[in-house]
């Protein structure tokens, strides 16, 4: 039963990974067929991470209510919705609107997951478990890559589209496998009385993280949204083409969390964290190099990729851990939270700074908010260090 819930847990976290990666792709062609400056995309990122963040406030309660199973294949559903809608929009105004229930339904399904499989299965699982996500985000640029090819960035969205519904229809037939733990106590959806954001806040270490944490997402979604951009507009790839190589930085990721869950169980969070942190130092060394081909760029951002890969699923996987299983799901919730903020305003702040500056600063200022990153969760760590001593 473990396993078969496992699989479905994999197969959600696919759902979620698919249109992360599509704005970022789809931008360069969009972008023209609206007309709009190229810092518009910072807006519709903005809107979509509000209602990741509104959603992970909120997941500690729906979870608690309604359950892992339940919460995760109705989020499906509303992204299979949204994507759709996307598809068929004709302004710009209507790729906001559309992004709201989009970022409801992601913030949900991550919430919920990340704190199940924090609680009940080892780091190895965590690192597949955005792996998978991973699987999900280069599949998407390709989609899009094919649909520019075919004339329309909107068939794009509409294959994703379809394969989210497939996705949230094989979730809802198994519902039941979900159903089974929740009465067996394993999904912690019906335990104690829900922690709360305040009470949350006033765990020792708690801001720390969540600090570490925005620093970490801001530099991630930098990457993911900017990345085709970046290449188009400083090594003159086609649009069609750097749709294509949005995908470095995931492939990166991708192959960097399926490595790491062969070493995580042996070398612990904290050294991941490090390891990774290094490797993506020396991929923004690579992406800075002065050269005009494209390909040393191209490596950079894999082997950023391969350095993040193992830091988002350490952090959460840590939280148990070093905060306490009964308040886990109150801390996950906010840090997915505190996740998407950095998502949402870091990456419109580069777009500014790309439209009035240059946009080949992008990987100075991933290398700053990785560098706040590190600082942020050695500090936590160290306060948890601390406490056991004492």
């Amino acid at each position: 039963m473990y396993t078969l819930l496992l699989a479905l847990i994999y197969l959600a976290f696919i759902s979620l990974g698919l249109p992360d990666s599509l704005l970022g792709s789809a931008w360069p062609a969009l972008r023209l067929s609206f007309d709009v400056p190229l810092s518009y995309m910072g807006i519709v990122s903005m809107i979509i991470s509000g209602g990741t963040i509104l959603s992970s406030l909120m997941s500690e309660r729906l979870t608690r209510r309604f359950g892992t199973g339940l919460v995760t294949t109705v989020s499906v559903f509303i992204t299979a919705v949204a994507m759709l809608g996307f598809s068929s929009v004709t302004e710009f105004w209507q790729l906001c609107l559309w992004g709201i229930p989009y970022g409801l339904g992601a913030g949900a399904i991550d919430s919920a997951l990340n704190n199940f499989v924090a609680l009940h299965y080892s780091s190895r699982h965590m690192s597949w478990l955005h792996c998978f996500w991973g699987v999900g985000t280069i599949i998407s640029p390709y989609i899009m890559s094919f649909a520019i090819s075919r004339g329309s960035w909107s068939g794009g969205y509409r294959i994703v589209s379809v394969i989210q519904f497939c996705i949230a229809a094989a979730l809802l037939v198994t519902l039941p496998v979900w159903n089974v733990f929740r009465k067996t106590g394993s999904d912690e959806g019906r335990s104690s009385e829900p922690v709360g954001i305040k009470k949350a806040l006033k765990i020792k270490g708690v801001p720390c993280l969540l600090t570490g944490f925005f620093a970490y997402c801001a530099a991630e979604a930098t990457a993911m949204l900017w990345t085709s951009t970046y290449l188009a507009e400083t090594k003159g790839l086609s649009e069609k083409t750097a749709a294509a190589y949005a995908s470095l930085f995931f492939i990166g990721i991708t192959a960097g969390r399926f490595i790491s869950g062969f070493i995580s169980d042996r070398l612990g969070d904290r050294n991941m964290i490090r390891l990774g942190t290094g490797i993506a130092a020396a991929g923004v060394l690579l992406v800075l190099l002065p050269v005009k081909t494209a390909v040393i760029a191209e490596a950079g951002f894999v082997v950023i990729g391969l350095g993040c890969a193992p830091v988002y699923p350490s952090i959460i996987h840590a939280t148990p851990s070093n905060f306490g299983a009964e308040n886990s799901q109150a801390i996950i919730g906010i840090q997915m939270a505190s996740a998407y903020v950095g998502s949402t305003f870091m990456p419109p702040v580069f777009g500014l700074i790309a439209n009035h500056v240059s946009i080949r600063l992008m990987p100075v200022y991933i290398a700053l908010f990785l560098s706040l990153m590190i600082f942020m969760t050695e500090k936590t760590f160290g306060m948890k260090n601390k406490h056991c001593h004492e």
